[in-house]
């Protein structure tokens, strides 16, 4: 292959390498039911345990990697040991591999229907973001979230519109939280938030800003009254406490208000 042909498929290939996994995620946001496209939450790949953490740093490595060979091929005259090393297909092979890798690990920790994350990776990621809380002394908020009568909307509308009620729900999670809170779907009609608590995101302010998320995302839908359920726990730095444990007492907190009849929502319009 000439030496200016190879240069042009390198820079290519390296282009694709190191912006196809992004695209693929955002992509794979534009599902079928017409939900928006949102950008990936970069801010919660801090607080992934370490191994993840291990393998992106590997990525890394390789992609840098493959600059600096791209970088030598701009010049006039590249030596003949870097346009071996450049045409190796090794060199695509590792760089494949490693993406694919990082692909099933996003896979793995993603609701297939909303794109937050699943419970094994709201595990993964809050069980670090407490560790991190106790060492900064800092105040979290762990809400348990049920959308109510998710069966009803199912059998009256068909599983279709109760699929568009969840994504709805994710939405005006995502819009109400910030990029560095956590935000999942356990499963079924439940959701759960670990946010931090400061000044300006308080329990009551965040229990605003939800319901009028969430009256925002319901706008165009008048057939039926999209709610939520929400337990709220706090979470003290100054105690030791469990995930578990945390979860527990936003889910009795959340079933004494079901119980009540006290909602998150938006009236028929």
């Amino acid at each position: 292959m000439p030496i200016r042909e190879l240069q042009a498929d390198n820079e290519v290939q390296a282009a694709r390498f190191r912006t196809g996994l992004p695209n693929q995620i955002s992509n794979r946001r534009v599902l079928a039911m017409g939900r928006r496209n949102s950008p990936a939450k970069e801010g919660l790949e801090e607080v992934l345990s370490s191994a993840l953490q291990t393998t992106d740093n590997e990525l890394g490595q390789i992609l840098q990697e493959v600059d600096e060979i791209t970088k030598t091929l701009k010049l006039d005259a590249p030596d003949t040991q870097t346009l071996r090393a450049a045409a190796h297909p090794a060199v695509w092979c590792a760089v494949r591999q490693a993406l694919l890798d990082r692909e099933l690990r996003h896979l793995a920790l993603t609701d297939e229907l909303t794109c937050l994350y699943n419970r094994r990776g709201f595990f993964a990621a809050a069980l670090q973001q407490l560790k991190l809380a106790g060492r900064q002394a800092q105040s979290l908020l762990l809400l348990y979230c049920d959308v109510d009568n998710l069966k009803k909307i199912n059998d009256s509308y068909g599983h279709r519109e109760g699929d568009l009620a969840l994504i709805r729900t994710a939405d005006a999670l995502e819009r109400t939280f910030r990029d560095s809170d956590i935000v999942a779907r356990l499963g079924g009609d439940e959701f759960v938030v670990l946010a931090l608590e400061a000044s300006g995101q308080t329990q009551e302010v965040l229990l605003r800003r939800l319901e009028k998320c969430l009256k925002k995302s319901k706008a165009s839908e008048s057939r039926y009254e999209l709610s939520l359920s929400v337990g709220v726990a706090r979470f003290d730095p100054k105690r030791t406490v469990s995930l578990g444990e945390l979860m527990a007492q936003a889910d009795k907190a959340m079933y004494e208000q079901k119980r009540n009849g006290q909602k998150l929502h938006r009236g028929n319009a």
